[in-house]
C-alpha cells in the first residue's frame, strides 16, 4: 500500500513540474556606471564580469559628495602658507581665507591671492565661498580664477578665465575672462567659441533664474569647476551654471595660475574655504 502510494505522490509531482517549469533566472544587467572587467574561466577563456568604477571621467561633488578620491587640500585651515598675495588685504579668519578692504584700505585696483605650487590644466576644482559687502551699497564680487597668468606681479594681478561670483543677482555662476574677451558665458548658458572667435549660444545648462535662486546670499555656497581641454563647466551649489567649448586657440589657454579675486571698489569680503584640486588625466 505505502510503495502505490509513494509513486502516485511521484507521478504527481512529474505532472506538476511539467505544467508550470521553473522560471529561467532573470539575467544580471551591469550597473550604469560598471565596466566590463574580462577575466579568463578554467579552460582559459575570457569570462566578462563587471566592477564599479571608483571615480568615472566627470564625476563631481554633485554626482558623489562622499567621494574625495585623487583631490588634494590647497589650504591648510590656519595660514596662507601655498598662496602669494597683498598682506594687508589677505588673511586667514575663523578657518576660512578671508579678503577685505575697507574704506581706510581699500584695493587700488583688483587684485588675487595665487596659489603657488604649480599651474593647472585639464582639473576639477572644488571650493566653497561667502561674500559679504562691507556698507550699505550692497557691493562684493570676485571669482576664481584658472588657467591665468600674472600680468602686474608687484601688485598680484591676473588675466585669464574666471568662475565670477558677486553679491549682486547677476553674474555669480558665470565665465568671465578677466582682462581679456570679458563675458564668455552668463549663467545658465551653453557657449561655442568657434575658432575664428565668434561666441554662439547652442543651448542652456539651466534657466538664470535657476542658477540665481541656487545661490545663498550672505552664506556659504559651493562651486565646482570642471576644465579638460577647451571644454570648461560650473557649477554653484548643485545647479550646472555654465558650459563653455573655446575652440579659438590664439586665446583659450589650457594651462595657467590658480588664484582667488579680490575686488576693487566699495568696502567687501570674501572668504574661501575647503579648496581642494584633482588633475585630470
Amino acid at each position: 500500500m505505502k510503495k502505490k502510494l509513494f509513486a502516485a505522490l511521484a507521478l504527481s509531482t512529474v505532472c506538476l513540474l511539467q505544467t508550470f517549469p521553473a522560471a529561467a533566472a532573470p539575467e544580471l544587467q551591469p550597473h550604469p556606471t560598471d565596466l566590463p572587467l574580462v577575466r579568463a574561466n578554467d579552460a582559459g577563456n575570457p569570462v566578462p564580469r563587471f566592477r564599479r568604477e571608483v571615480n568615472p571621467p566627470g564625476l563631481t561633488l554633485l554626482d558623489d559628495r562622499t567621494s574625495e578620491v585623487g583631490f588634494k587640500s590647497l589650504f591648510n585651515g590656519t595660514d596662507l602658507t601655498g598662496w602669494d598675495g597683498a598682506k594687508e588685504l589677505w588673511s586667514v579668519k575663523d578657518g576660512a581665507i578671508t579678503g577685505q578692504t575697507t574704506k581706510e584700505n581699500p584695493a587700488k585696483e583688483n587684485t588675487f591671492l595665487i596659489w603657488t605650487n604649480g599651474d593647472v590644466g585639464d582639473f576639477e576644482l572644488r571650493c566653497e565661498f561667502k561674500l559679504v559687502p562691507g556698507d550699505s551699497q550692497g557691493f562684493a564680487n570676485s571669482g576664481v580664477q584658472y588657467r591665468s597668468k600674472i600680468v602686474k606681479p608687484s601688485y598680484w594681478v591676473v588675466a585669464g578665465y574666471q568662475a565670477d561670483m558677486e553679491a549682486g543677482h547677476s553674474y555669480t555662476g558665470q565665465i568671465y575672462e578677466e582682462k581679456g574677451r570679458g563675458f564668455l558665458c552668463l549663467p545658465g548658458q551653453k557657449v561655442v567659441i568657434s575658432p575664428e572667435g565668434k561666441s554662439e549660444v547652442v543651448g542652456k545648462s539651466a534657466s538664470p533664474q535657476q542658477v540665481e535662486s541656487a545661490v545663498k546670499h550672505g552664506d556659504w555656497n559651493e562651486y565646482v569647476i570642471i576644465a579638460r581641454g577647451n571644454h570648461i563647466q560650473q557649477w554653484v551649489n548643485g545647479v550646472q551654471s555654465a558650459d563653455l567649448t573655446d575652440e579659438d586657440e590664439t586665446k583659450a589657454a589650457k594651462t595657467g595660475v590658480l588664484a582667488l579675486q579680490l575686488h576693487h571698489g566699495p568696502p567687501m569680503m570674501v572668504q574661501f574655504k575647503n579648496i581642494r584640486l584633482m588633475t585630470l588625466k
